[in-house]
């Protein structure tokens, strides 16, 4: 695991002004777990209020559009969510490409408005049952992060990748310690490949995939997991503060 481990809570579509006080219990819990980077990427609606109610925790969003401006009806800019107090944004995640068809030209796209934003990224991959089962899932992993890493001379501070494997978002099935092993290492190697010895040990390698307490100090104990991206138990402080506190546990030795 990384130094710092980072945890990240995606709440999709869900949220409104009402849990804004599950993000206040958040940040207070974020601060007496120092050892452990929290971050959430609420609905767009929430960017501002969050970034606002927020002292410890980061706070980002869950996609941006391409280009800058212009006649883009219902879009978001990356510099428009970094201007509501974003300082991330998650991009590449399947959901998007599955239901919206991003494909890697629009997500480098992304990735370039949201860099020059001056917005950090968490680059999601991740495989179908089909793929794993076809024993092709680390070469599709790998091939999707060819297509989509960055070009940048500070990865380490702007990057981090998130493995999720299409069929454990959300299902309640997670897989086995054994197969995130072996995926975060592949991944670990690209990622040597593509930065080299100073900027690759700081880039963070993400766990998703129905992350919750009860399972996530094995996660997060496993080779080469520097943090976790949360989806559904990261909607109420309870039960993400489990994870972050999972996580400090397993930093600290």
């Amino acid at each position: 695991m990384a130094e710092r481990p980072y945890i990240v809570g995606n709440w999709k579509m869900n949220g409104s002004r009402t849990t804004l006080s599950e993000a206040r219990a958040i940040d207070r819990g974020a601060q007496r777990t120092m050892k452990v980077e929290v971050a959430l990427a609420p609905p767009y609606t929430l960017i501002h209020a969050v970034s606002r109610e927020a002292g410890q925790i980061g706070v980002g969003a869950q996609d941006c559009h391409p280009g800058e401006e212009g006649a883009h009806t219902g879009d978001i800019a990356a510099s428009m969510i970094a201007d509501s107090g974003a300082k991330f944004v998650i991009l590449g995640h399947s959901e998007r490409r599955q239901d919206h068809a991003e494909q890697a030209e629009l997500i480098n796209a992304k990735i370039a408005s949201a860099l020059e934003a001056g917005l950090r990224i968490i680059l999601c991959c991740g495989e179908t049952l089909e793929t794993r089962d076809a024993g092709q899932a680390e070469q599709f992993v790998l091939d999707q992060l060819r297509a989509s890493l960055p070009k940048i001379d500070d990865a380490g501070e702007r990057l981090s990748v998130a493995y999720e494997p299409i069929w454990a978002i959300g299902t309640g099935r997670t897989a086995t310690t054994k197969d995130i092993a072996a995926m975060h290492k592949a991944i670990r190697g690209l990622i040597d490949e593509t930065y080299g010895p100073d900027q690759s040990p700081d880039v963070r390698i993400l766990y998703g995939g129905s992350v919750k307490p009860e399972n996530a100090g094995e996660i997060l104990a496993t080779e080469e997991v520097g943090g976790a991206l949360v989806g559904g138990a990261s909607l109420t402080a309870e039960s993400f503060l489990g994870i972050v506190v999972a996580a400090a546990e397993v930093a600290e030795g």
